[in-house]
């Protein structure tokens, strides 16, 4: 089973410069995992429609995927935002016959990829990036540092998660 994600905004700490407190650095992110490794990782400034949804999952989902399962089948997990529900992105998804978990909306701690979030966004409180160039390289480093045990852990939590909706 593999836990897809969506995209994610990770913010990092304000900072006083002069009297002025200035917008804490901000970032949007996407990125999967399965229990066997994490996969790509995307990071960007801006917003997400479904357009460009696609695009990100074209560039690295497919990719992750191949390398991650390696032709053996998967689930897709998303939450419900609307670029991840628009009619074309399913659609797409329903082209390449990629299998997604229905996921009740709100419900956020019950994925595993929020976790890995989760565990990240803990990571930058420690670390205190100043800036976006700052928070980026932060963020891939903690990415690539999340251990296979916890992995593990967190979709083997899935099936028994779902049975409890």
């Amino acid at each position: 089973m593999a836990s897809f994600l969506t995209y994610r905004d990770l913010a990092g700490n304000g900072e006083w410069h002069g009297g002025l407190f200035q917008k804490p650095a901000s970032l949007m992110v996407w990125g999967c995992m399965s229990a066997c490794g994490m996969g790509s990782l995307h990071i960007w400034k801006g917003t997400i429609n479904a357009e460009r949804y696609i695009q990100v999952l074209e560039q690295h989902m497919l990719p992750s995927r191949h390398c991650l399962f390696q032709g053996r089948s998967c689930i897709f997990q998303r939450d419900n935002a609307r670029p991840h529900t628009a009619s074309i992105t399913t659609s797409w998804l329903r082209r390449r016959r990629i299998w997604v978990l229905n996921w009740p909306s709100c419900s956020p701690d019950l994925s595993p990829i929020e976790n890995i979030w989760r565990i990240i966004k803990r990571k930058m409180r420690q670390r205190r990036p100043k800036t976006v160039e700052q928070l980026e390289p932060c963020i891939r480093q903690e990415w690539d540092n999340i251990p296979i045990p916890k992995l593990e852990q967190l979709v083997s939590s899935v099936p028994r998660l779902c049975r409890l909706l």
